[in-house]
């Protein structure tokens, strides 16, 4: 997708921009990366039309693996971006006592992350921008950075299973377009490494006893409370690095599986699981397998603990 954005980029052709401000919102000033569903909290923006089409987009296409490109700074971001606790008076503590906010899949996020970064350029030297203390290795946790609701890679991992990191590529926001060969040079292997990660971990099908594909099987690997969805083909791909893994694979009207497996780094491992049909219970119904847990929340931080603990007494104080 060349833009979530084309309509302000319309209006404005030629428009050069180092600051982080003009240029983020659409035609109707919403602020597209602060516009999707939330996990945390209840987003209450009005969804914009960009972003109801790319999330109807993302529901007809399984993506596995998203890269976000972004400008404003030089580093790869990954999930979580907000918190449990992300209020307004909360962010503002958070600038100064940085809390990760940690998805059920870090380690993947991280080394995706790596990935990147140290096939940039020079992203991995943690450069500063204007304003940015410098990243370590050049990556970063979205709310160790900055809390944020409305993001598109929360969104992206937590409703439909894609492993999304934001990429910031450039200390100007929005680069002349005659410097745009130096920004292909700088992120061209990075781009192709990173990409040739949606080929790590597991992959295979869920099918039942007849050999049909089983669509919408809930799938999720233990440990790692965030379930992912088979396509219509009953297919699905699950990134994961090297090691010993279980996996749960349930759906309506089936007797759910177990199934081991391992992860190596030379190449994917196939896992096809067969689930065969549950009887009939008493009440007519078949068997129902259990929602998906919402991922864990993080400890919050030293700030937002005090945070929590102020508003909690203004709350008791005016009723």
């Amino acid at each position: 997708m060349p833009s979530m954005n084309p309509g302000w980029f319309r209006q404005h052709p030629t428009k050069v921009n180092v600051s982080t401000l003009i240029g983020r919102h659409n035609a109707r000033r919403y602020d597209l990366n602060r516009n999707f569903p939330d996990f945390f909290i209840p987003n209450t923006k009005q969804s914009q039309p960009e972003t109801e089409a790319v999330k109807e987009w993302i529901s007809k296409i399984q993506f596995v693996l998203s890269g976000s490109l972004h400008g404003g700074a030089l580093v790869a971001s990954y999930p979580f971006d907000n918190t449990p606790s992300a209020s307004p008076l909360n962010a503002v503590f958070q600038r100064y006592s940085p809390t990760p906010s940690i998805a059920p899949d870090d380690d993947v996020f991280r080394h995706l992350s790596l990935v990147y970064s140290t096939n940039h350029a020079k992203m991995s030297r943690g450069v500063s921008c204007r304003s940015h203390v410098p990243f370590k290795d050049g990556i970063t946790n979205g709310a160790a950075w900055y809390p944020l609701t409305g993001g598109m890679q929360d969104y992206n991992y937590l409703w439909h299973g894609c492993m999304e990191i934001t990429l910031e590529l450039s200390c100007c926001k929005y680069p002349p377009a005659h410097e745009l060969p130096k920004y292909w040079a700088d992120n061209q292997q990075a781009l192709i490494k990173y990409l040739a990660e949606a080929h790590r971990g597991a992959h295979g099908f869920v099918m039942d006893e007849n050999g049909n594909p089983v669509e919408r099987a809930a799938v999720r690997v233990k440990g790692r409370d965030v379930t992912y969805h088979t396509t219509k083909y009953g297919e699905f791909w699950r990134i994961l690095l090297p090691g010993n893994y279980r996996l749960d694979v349930s759906a309506e009207g089936y007797i759910p599986q177990e199934v081991e497996f391992v992860v190596i780094d030379s190449h994917p491992t196939l896992l096809n699981v067969t689930l065969h049909s549950a009887k009939r219970i008493d009440n007519g119904g078949y068997y129902r397998p259990l929602a998906p847990r919402p991922p864990p929340a993080p400890a919050p931080g030293f700030f937002a603990s005090i945070t929590n603990s102020f508003q909690n007494l203004v709350n008791n104080f005016l009723g």
